[in-house]
């Protein structure tokens, strides 16, 4: 089990990122979306 079971993974990060992108998805989708990316963790520069 990860240390934090609220984080996005990258493959689910990319296809939201996807489904953002598409002007053919739906308000629901981009909602789903969304909420997915607000989960991910943030990138360390």
């Amino acid at each position: 089990m990860s240390k934090n079971p609220r984080q996005t993974g990258k493959k689910a990060a990319s296809a939201a990122a996807k489904v953002l992108a598409n002007p053919k998805s739906t308000k629901a989708e981009k909602s789903a979306a969304a909420s997915a990316l607000s989960q991910t963790p943030s990138k360390k520069k």
